[in-house]
């Protein structure tokens, strides 16, 4: 495998990465089923999750995942840390670098930041979330989810509606799914496509309409609108956006047969998403939150290069 210390980006990976990521996320799901979901994998091992924005699936799962392979945790509370008092990233770092940790989880509000941390630290950094930039572990995750259903993503339409500018995940999954064949179709607001990135990846496109995005669709992705981003900003209102970008029964039916509607989360029902959808079997909202766990794991294993047995820990 070409990845080395970090996961920064999903562009960094190779197809062959990252089904090594899934193959290794499907063997701690089986883990996490058993009524003993804890091995022995990472004792020993320190890692720090350090979030300067508010998460709850994210940070969760990773913490999950760190307790489940009896790695020892140390989350910061960044209301309650020294940055209150006007110290600098770096500075962050390196007093914590200081502690010996062997990972940092990472969620910035800044583009780049884990990129930054990676160049000032020698524990691996893991990307949970940089600015507009990437979020990679979504990426795999998403990608997991749609393998479990679809087996081969290289013949696959998928539809990714909403806040295409601000949205990481968008970016980082239109990278991963592009690399594994998919072809991609992109729709929201005019104000919220991308102007640039994507225009030298050949299985991308920007769809015309709501209707030819989703028609024969396999998988749609959701997003909601970054507005801790600025994304209020571009639209009239949340009425407009509610009226024009949502995703209803009526425009799901135009989707194939066994489509699969996906959801980084927080979803903000009947906005960007019928409520009614949700409770369908065509959702795999949770599931993905269930596999997210399995991802990170395999994240936190492989990055910290141990090889240990993943039998139970008793």
């Amino acid at each position: 495998m070409s990845l080395k210390k970090d996961l920064i980006s999903i562009k960094d990976l190779t197809k062959s990465d990252i089904y090594s990521f899934i193959e290794t996320a499907k063997e701690f799901k089986k883990i996490s089923l058993k009524d003993i979901k804890k091995v022995p994998t990472l004792r020993g091992k320190t890692v720090i999750n350090l979030f300067y924005e508010p998460s709850t699936r994210t940070r969760s799962s990773f913490e999950i995942a760190q307790k489940r392979l009896s790695a020892d945790s140390l989350n910061i509370a960044i209301s309650q840390s020294s940055v209150t008092k006007g110290e600098t990233l770096k500075d962050t770092i390196l007093n914590l670098e200081s502690m010996k940790p062997d990972a940092f989880v990472i969620r910035h509000h800044e583009s780049g930041a884990p990129y930054f941390i990676s160049k000032i630290t020698k524990a691996s950094v893991i990307n949970a979330g940089d600015g507009i930039n990437e979020h990679p572990t979504q990426t795999l995750l998403d990608i997991m989810t749609v393998m479990e259903e679809k087996k081969d993503i290289s013949s696959l339409k998928v539809a990714i509606i909403g806040d295409i500018s601000h949205s990481r995940v968008a970016r980082s999954d239109i990278f991963g799914l592009s690399m594994l064949g998919a072809d991609i179709y992109i729709y929201g607001p005019y104000s919220l496509l991308p102007v640039t990135g994507f225009k030298d990846i050949p299985n991308v496109r920007i769809a015309k309409g709501f209707k030819e995005a989703v028609k024969n669709a396999d998988v749609i992705i959701m997003l909601r609108i970054q507005k801790e981003r600025a994304g209020y900003h571009f639209i009239p209102s949340i009425e407009e956006y509610r009226n024009f970008f949502k995703l209803t029964p009526e425009l799901l039916s135009l989707a194939s047969k066994g489509v699969m509607v996906l959801h980084p989360g927080p979803v903000n029902r009947d906005v960007e998403i019928s409520g009614s959808i949700i409770n369908r079997d065509k959702t795999f909202i949770f599931k993905q939150v269930e596999n997210g766990i399995a991802v990170r794991m395999a994240c936190l294993y492989m990055l910290l290069g141990v090889q240990k047995s993943l039998e139970p820990d008793i």
